[in-house]
């Protein structure tokens, strides 16, 4: 039994989604997380079982990989990919409640801002660590954010923003979601936020690394 959970964690650690994948060179041929997943549950292995000693063990180990420079976006989207064929096996259990996320996380660029790469690469960290992520999409007003909060109850909200010009709403949104839900931590990101920038508009807590997030909710 450990031994598949094994083989899956490294399956979606190297970025092996199925039989079929080329890639990486050394596993080729051999099954995937996607075949190796249905296998596990077909020896009855459960379902949050494979979720947290396969697909989880596998992205923490390409979070901290990525946080140490040792690999590289490419690598994090070929993982996210073989991770995500497994979830398709997983997703009935979430469904009937066989198996939980962690908690929930409202992410959304702030109005006016049009990127979303780097929201999108926490989104593949969180959803790889067993959170549940409610994408907005970008240029999204603080109304749009206190709605999601409402309809999900999300434990956190990450508010992206890439441009300087941007920023202005960042603060904005971040002071709005502290005035109705201040339980909800916030968390902000993008290329010119710092920390100081974060703690003057009342965020929770900034990174640059995606894993860190990861780590502040895990921490909570």
């Amino acid at each position: 039994m450990d031994d598949i959970l094994a083989r899956i964690a490294l399956c979606v650690e190297r970025g092996k989604v199925n039989a079929g994948s080329r890639y990486p060179p050394e596993l080729k041929g051999q099954d995937g997380a996607d075949e190796l997943t249905r296998q596990a549950l077909d020896r009855n292995i459960r379902p949050g079982e494979i979720l947290t000693s396969g697909l989880i063990s596998g992205m923490q180990r390409v979070g901290e990989k990525f946080k140490r420079n040792e690999i590289y976006l490419p690598d994090v989207l070929v993982a996210a990919k073989a991770m995500n064929a497994a979830m398709e096996h997983l997703k009935p259990y979430f469904i009937s409640g066989d198996v939980k996320h962690k908690g929930k996380v409202v992410m959304g660029t702030v109005s006016g801002d049009l990127h979303d790469i780097g929201k999108k690469i926490v989104a593949m960290f969180l959803e790889g660590s067993g959170w549940e992520v409610i994408d907005c999409g970008v240029d999204v007003s603080s109304q749009d954010f206190l709605r999601a909060i409402k309809q999900n109850k999300p434990v956190a909200v990450g508010v992206s923003a890439l441009l300087t010009t941007t920023m202005i709403h960042m603060e904005e949104t971040v002071k709005t979601i502290k005035s109705k839900f201040p339980e909800v931590k916030v968390l902000v990101g993008g290329a010119p936020v710092t920390a100081e920038f974060a703690g003057r508009i009342g965020a929770d807590m900034t990174s640059a690394h995606p894993q860190e997030a990861v780590e502040y909710l895990e921490s909570q």
